[in-house]
């Protein structure tokens, strides 16, 4: 008996979907068969281009397609509301990052896919790369003996025309700002590495875009393990894209991963040798954009996930943690106070 293959529709055909449709193709035992973007020549022109139907709502998609699986590639305050429309319709729900811009938004969406018993995936691609995959090993080995700092840098470069170029990006309401969009994958990579965070202190500014939200911030953690945590992040990097990085420091040892998106390990020390160390150099990648690789890795495990042969690398709870880590740097921002984790109510 052949392993059984699933259908996938995917909502959002803008700068995203293009690493969505090439991992799909990538993955036996995946297909896609159907895409909806609200604006027609989008919507028409992926259609085309991937020999699927196209609409333009999700709705009609969900009456029209016959499908398995919905992917949520839409602007970010979307994705609890169309997750639970595509969870009460029977379908698995992928969503990029984040998962909600609230964490009641974050909540609905695990509720309902819940009680449809559904899957939800939360998109953390990222987590993926080879050379991230090998310093998440090393942690859980313990190679680093009591780790002191983990630090993220995020120093891209996001001019005005990219935020002109939709009116919902930059916006509080659909997007959120530098933290929570474009580095929100590397605010998720320091507490998957480091654990829980007991407090934050954040400070965020808009500096030079026309928008609502913030095109920079810093900000300090304090871990349950007693470790610290820093984070910064800018959109106004001169003249492109310089750096996203993970540094960890321990007692034992010393990594660095950075390149542009977490691509490339940038220094490797230990007290004590392994055979892990051998793999340093082959870790390395070069993408062609920030987005990375690790998309394909990632339906690999959307696959093996609805099979019943492996447990979700990233489901909707822990798509919730690092939303509510954003969100205490949010909060702490705004009211120049320290946060503490986790937050007292949902938000």
């Amino acid at each position: 008996m052949s392993a059984p293959s699933f259908r996938i529709a995917l909502v959002g055909c803008g700068r995203i979907s293009a690493n969505h449709f090439a991992a799909i193709a990538k993955v036996e035992g995946l297909s896609l068969v159907a895409v909806c973007d609200i604006i027609e020549e989008r919507a028409r022109s992926a259609g085309e281009a991937q020999q699927v139907p196209w609409f333009t709502s999700l709705e009609a998609m969900l009456a029209g397609a016959q499908c398995d699986v919905v992917v949520i590639a839409t602007p970010s305050g979307l994705h609890p509301e169309q997750g639970v429309l595509a969870a009460k319709a029977g379908k698995h729900v992928v969503t990029e990052k984040p998962m909600a811009i609230s964490l009641a938004g974050a909540d609905e969406l695990v509720r309902v896919c819940d009680e449809a018993g559904v899957q939800l995936f939360v998109v953390k691609q990222n987590r993926l790369n080879p050379p991230v995959q090998l310093l998440k090993r090393t942690v859980d080995r313990g190679r680093f003996g009591r780790i002191y700092l983990i630090n993220t840098t995020v120093r891209w470069a996001r001019p005005q025309e990219y935020y002109d170029q939709a009116p919902w990006r930059g916006t509080w309401k659909y997007d959120g700002g530098a933290i929570m969009n474009q580095a929100s994958h590397y605010v998720d990579l320091v507490q998957w590495l480091g654990g829980p965070v007991q407090s934050v202190v954040a400070k965020t500014a808009t500096l030079a875009r026309r928008i609502e939200t913030e095109d920079t911030g810093v900000a300090a953690l304090q871990f349950a393990s007693g470790a610290l945590g820093t984070i910064e992040v800018t959109m106004l990097t001169y003249p492109k894209n310089m750096e996203g990085s993970v540094t960890v420091l321990g007692e034992k040892g010393t990594a660095k991963i950075g390149g542009t998106a977490v691509n490339r390990v940038e220094h490797w020390e230990f007290a004590e040798t392994d055979p892990d160390d051998a793999l340093v150099g082959a870790a390395d990648t070069d993408p062609p954009t920030v987005y990375g690789f690790g998309h394909e890795g990632y339906y690999r495990n959307v696959l093996a996930v609805l099979r019943g042969e492996a447990a979700a690398d990233t489901d909707g709870r822990a798509g919730r943690k690092s939303l509510e880590l954003i969100l205490g740097i949010y909060e702490s921002a705004r009211t120049g106070k320290e946060v503490s984790l986790p937050l007292r109510e949902s938000r």
